[in-house]
């Protein structure tokens, strides 16, 4: 029976470190090998697909064929649609006909398979071996949503890069999920294929050969998009980013936005470079970050949470700093929101841009990873679908680093949870109704 491989991928990042992993040997042979490509876009007409993205040419030899995910369910949505139970063997039957599968066995690599649409192309082929790559820092955290074990059983395993050295990712470790790490040698060979197909850098940006420093590297991630912050805070956050640079003494700055983010941020970046005696170029191109690291090499990165500051620190040996992320953690809901665990762990091993040491330089990253904090904020996070993680949260919730812990996780969290840390809960039954009829009235109260 002939085999085929299906890789979906919604970024050109997901792309990337699948073409990594094929280049390393964790796939298997395979008579084809297909890339489903998804353009989750708001307005998917207007935002162009990963594969029409500069730097995608050095990628697509790697697969037999590049499918469109958006093609196969349009007029639909492909992240609004979910098929019904009874039309999945029937779509199932369509699928393989339109992509010419036959009677093939599929095997499948996906990405957030929590939520669609990778989810939808798991359960449209029941019968096919699952293993899924992680899509950045998210892997770290607990899985986000209580998968079926129909999916989630099927899932051999979680294909990550190292981006926390020695740190494994607690991402599907519930079905027993293999984690099985990409080699970083891998992924900056595939960046720099991908970067020698892009268009070049703004002149602003380039060295030129002139012995100029190096520019800092400021990452935007239009998280007013996500309702994180409101237009203005991004704004000012990246103001932040600018001000902490030239503070260290930067005097060339390189801004990358999200390409989705208003025009105008980047001119008022400008105007503030401009007033504290500095140069900025926007580099609006749509590649990777990554990619930038290399045309010329940063001499520091920038950001708030973004995956980018940990590939930058892990894989290219760059400095980096993180502006904001006390602020997005205090006002992140729901506690299991699954940008909580990429801040937490920026927090914990990024230092802040604005707090300068003796050298006025970013001080050196945490030496070992953060396991027992992981698993602290994993548990905490989703007690249900992680309740092994407890024993390990309370020892990391009463050992030496319980104070520094104990400030990712609120005491509302703790409290509930019956954790160290948290209020001392009465016993009695009477007592602890009229407790939650008063927080209830005080949440009442503040509403009004």
């Amino acid at each position: 029976m002939r085999t085929t491989q299906i890789f979906y991928a919604s970024t050109l990042y997901g792309a990337t470190t699948l073409a990594a992993a094929l280049d390393s040997g964790c796939f298997g042979p395979a008579d084809r090998r297909l890339l489903l490509v998804a353009n989750n876009a708001a307005v998917p007409e207007t935002t162009p697909s990963l594969d029409e993205m500069p730097g995608f040419e050095a990628l697509r030899g790697r697969f037999d064929s590049v499918l469109s995910w958006n093609e196969a369910v349009s007029p639909l949505h492909p992240s609004g649609w979910t098929p019904r139970p009874d039309d999945l063997p029937l779509l199932e039957r369509h699928l393989r006909r339109l992509w010419g599968l036959g009677d093939d066995r599929v095997e499948l690599a996906l990405e957030s398979v929590q939520v669609t649409p990778a989810l939808t192309v798991a359960r449209l082929f029941p019968d096919a071996a699952l293993d899924v790559y992680a899509d950045g820092l998210m892997s770290y955290g607990p899985t986000r949503n209580k998968l079926d074990p129909l999916v989630g059983e099927r899932v051999r395993r979680l294909l990550h890069l190292d981006l926390v050295p020695g740190l494994t990712p607690l991402l599907l470790a519930e079905f027993g999920a293999e984690p099985v790490v990409v080699p970083t040698e891998a992924f900056t060979k595939v960046v720099a294929e991908s970067a020698a197909c892009a268009p070049g850098s703004p002149d602003g940006a380039r060295d030129g050969g002139t012995g100029q420093a190096a520019p800092a590297l400021l990452l935007g991630q239009y998280l007013a998009a996500l309702s994180l912050l409101t237009p203005a805070e991004e704004e000012e956050l990246h103001l932040r980013m600018v001000r902490g640079a030239v503070a260290r003494g930067h005097r060339r700055l390189v801004f990358k936005p999200h390409p989705t983010a208003p025009d105008a941020w980047t001119r008022t970046l400008a105007r503030e470079a401009e007033r504290l005696g500095a140069a900025l170029t926007v580099d609006d191109r749509p590649v990777l970050a990554e990619v930038l690291y290399r045309e010329p090499r940063p001499a520091l990165v920038v950001g708030c949470f973004s995956t980018a500051l940990m590939t930058a620190r892990a894989f290219y040996g760059i400095p980096v700093a993180r502006v904001g992320t006390r602020t997005l953690l205090d006002r992140l809901t729901p506690f299991q929101n699954s940008n909580r665990l990429p801040l937490v762990l920026v927090d914990a091993l990024v230092p802040d841009l604005e707090e300068a040491d003796g050298n006025g330089v970013p001080a050196p990253p945490l030496p070992a990873p953060p396991a027992g904090l992981i698993a602290a904020v994993g548990f905490a996070m989703q007690p249900r679908i992680r309740p092994d993680l407890r024993e390990a949260a309370v020892r990391q919730l009463s050992g030496p680093l319980a104070e520094r812990t104990r400030a990712y996780v609120t005491r509302r969290r703790l409290t509930v949870l019956g954790l160290p840390g948290g209020l001392p809960v009465p016993r009695h039954p009477r007592v602890r109704r009229l407790a939650r009829r008063a927080l209830r009235l005080k949440r009442a109260l503040s509403r009004s």
